[in-house]
């Protein structure tokens, strides 16, 4: 199994136990879910309920409906607004290139030029997105993007492929 941590902070940011899809070498894309979680239960973050065990699940005292990405991985929600994220990407970006050019130099251009054009794609849709943070919460780390599929109730999250280490448990 591979953990994927925030290579700023050090914050679990996802894994592989979820799909993940690479977009055009500079993202990830992982799907996720909403699952019920009730107080002291175990959380089987793999296949979803039936509507008649949700709804049922829902029932109980404290039961409530989470991200399983989100759950499992304690990421935090905060909000920007446009000018505001883009302040906080463009240092993120700034603090991944340094990494970059210390651990992979040759991979240094190569992000330069997809993260920006993958930057265009998001503010592009910036009302689409809804941002988290890892569960240290420190502003200097990944904001993580939670958006919808085509069907408009299909979460998945997108993370920067260079702003991510492969941790294998």
């Amino acid at each position: 199994m591979l953990l994927y941590e925030d290579i700023i902070t050090n914050d679990e940011m996802f894994s592989d136990a979820f799909p993940v899809k690479l977009i055009d070498d500079i993202a990830y894309e992982v799907d996720c879910t909403m699952i019920v979680v009730r107080p002291g239960a175990d959380v089987n973050i793999g296949a979803n309920p039936s509507a008649e065990e949700q709804e049922e699940a829902m029932q109980e005292e404290g039961a409530q409906t989470v991200n399983n990405v989100v759950y499992s991985f304690r990421l935090q929600p905060t909000s920007f607004d446009k000018k505001t994220y883009l302040t906080c990407l463009k240092g993120y970006m700034k603090a991944v290139k340094a990494k970059l050019q210390q651990s992979n130099p040759e991979r240094v251009e190569v992000f330069e030029k997809g993260a920006s054009e993958y930057a265009k794609k998001i503010i592009a849709n910036f009302k689409d997105y809804e941002f988290y943070t890892g569960e240290s919460m420190n502003p200097d780390g990944m904001i993580a993007l939670l958006n919808y599929r085509e069907d408009g109730t299909t979460p998945y999250f997108t993370f920067w492929k260079d702003g991510v280490k492969e941790i294998k448990l």
